[in-house]
């Protein structure tokens, strides 16, 4: 029998999640799904124990939400928790039946959803496919944790499955509760985080248009409306952004906002938009934050304007320099900082999210400094937000673009051929950073509808 261990608030992202996941449980809203293929040697009771072990140590894997019957929403953290765990053999099966048998569970996961009062809301599914080969799938509610927190914790199940299957203890370091970061919130000065976000936002009045989406449908399905689309920038064009970023003290980050915002503009036909933003939210003042497990991520809006007579490089230098202000007052409640916007209450600041998915440690990577017998590889993924269009960048040597949209506002020709803009923007970034700036992005762009 468990027993509630602590209780305490939500931070602005998870009041925001909470929200948006009670207000629509159909669309399958912030559901988390990873999986990926285990090669080589082993132990299933290991590295399920392993997994329970990981889930013992974390406060956030054992934590419930509760909304009903209180005065604002609070997480409840339980001493202990079982972890759901599914496991089977499709051995006898083709490939091709396997893969299909693999679509119809994720499929089947997320519409199962999360019951966010009844914990734990996360589970595991190992399959067998062959003598050594598995296919390991992990759910779990967006509200436990962000991506940062996937490679941190794969590290440590394999560490403790290491020490299980060798039959020893396994010695961690103290784990930091997510706690210390609640704690840490209800710390900061609001009047001050109000001041910057009424300047930033002033005189902003209505979402930035997508200039390619069609009228709203009420359908709802989960399935239906979220689609993706990908695109993997060439080896050359991915190093030339990094050269450049580096050369021009700018960060990567910075050069596809840039990108994002030329891309918004030209499809708006406006020279001042805004679309929002993630941020990791991990203060650096907080002790042993980078290696704590919760979520930390926030979205902020950014606003850009587009001036005719600046250069390519320094408008680049001066969105750098405006994300260290903003990087300041990045913990605020979205919903507080429209209250202090001049766009009506009701109306989504913004309609469109970009995601620089740049985490310490990669799933992938994560087996690089463990002898376990097995390697993790062909990893993927599957999440959905509140947003009708999301970009997602993920860095490498080769840099991978994921659009996310709703399909009954976006089609999937508009969405390739945004992809395409992107990478031709990005292109003139470099081949012309010292130029007018309208003479360069805003006229290499022909947007079809």
């Amino acid at each position: 029998m468990s027993t509630i261990q602590d209780i305490y608030e939500l931070s602005p992202m998870q009041q925001g999640m909470l929200f948006h996941t009670i207000y629509a449980p159909e669309t399958g809203i912030y559901f988390e799904q990873r999986h990926c293929l285990l090669e080589g040697t082993l132990d299933a009771r290991a590295f399920r124990q392993a997994w329970q072990q990981v889930c013992d140590r974390y406060d956030v894997l054992r934590t419930e939400f509760h909304w009903q019957e209180t005065d604002k929403p609070l997480q409840v953290v339980y001493d202990k928790a079982e972890l759901p765990w599914i496991e089977d053999s499709w051995q006898t099966l083709s490939t091709a039946g396997q893969n299909k048998k693999l679509d119809a569970f994720l499929l089947a996961q997320r519409l199962q959803g999360f019951q966010l009062d009844q914990g734990p809301l996360m589970r595991c599914a190992l399959f067998q496919l062959s003598d050594h080969t598995y296919r390991f799938v992990w759910s779990y509610h967006h509200l436990l944790m962000d991506g940062w927190c996937n490679g941190v914790l794969i590290k440590e199940v394999l560490a403790f499955y290491q020490a299980i299957h060798q039959g020893k203890q396994c010695s961690l370091p103290p784990v930091k509760p997510y706690r210390d970061y609640i704690v840490w919130l209800q710390q900061q000065e609001s009047a001050s985080a109000e001041a910057y976000w009424r300047k930033a936002l002033e005189g902003f009045k209505a979402p930035t248009a997508l200039g390619i989406a069609r009228i709203q449908s009420a359908t709802t399905s989960a399935e239906a409306t979220h689609h993706e689309q990908q695109a993997f920038l060439t080896p050359a064009l991915s190093k030339g952004l990094q050269t450049f970023a580096k050369q021009s003290r700018l960060t990567l980050n910075t050069l596809l906002q840039g990108a994002w915002a030329v891309a918004l503009s030209r499809y708006s036909g406006l020279e001042d938009v805004l679309f929002g933003i993630t941020v990791s939210g991990r203060p650096p003042e907080l002790s042993g934050v980078a290696s704590m497990v919760g979520l930390f991520i926030n979205t902020v809006p950014l606003r850009v304007s587009l001036s005719a007579s600046e250069t390519v490089l320094p408008w680049l230098q001066g969105l750098q320099q405006a994300q260290r202000d903003r990087e300041t007052y990045s913990y605020s409640l979205l919903t507080d900082v429209q209250s202090w916007s001049d766009v009506p209450s009701g109306t989504p600041l913004f309609e469109s999210l970009l995601v620089f998915e740049n985490y310490p440690i990669s799933i992938e990577a994560a087996t690089d400094s463990l002898e376990v017998g097995f390697s993790l590889r062909d990893g993927q993924g599957y999440e959905k937000t509140n947003y009708p269009l999301t970009l997602v960048v993920i860095p490498g040597e080769t840099i991978q673009l994921s659009l996310r949209y709703d399909s009954q506002r976006i089609s999937n020709e508009a969405a390739i051929r945004l992809l395409g803009h992107l990478q031709i923007i990005l292109e003139s970034f470099i081949q012309e950073r010292d130029h007018p700036f309208i003479l360069v992005s805003l006229v290499t762009v022909t947007v079809q509808r």
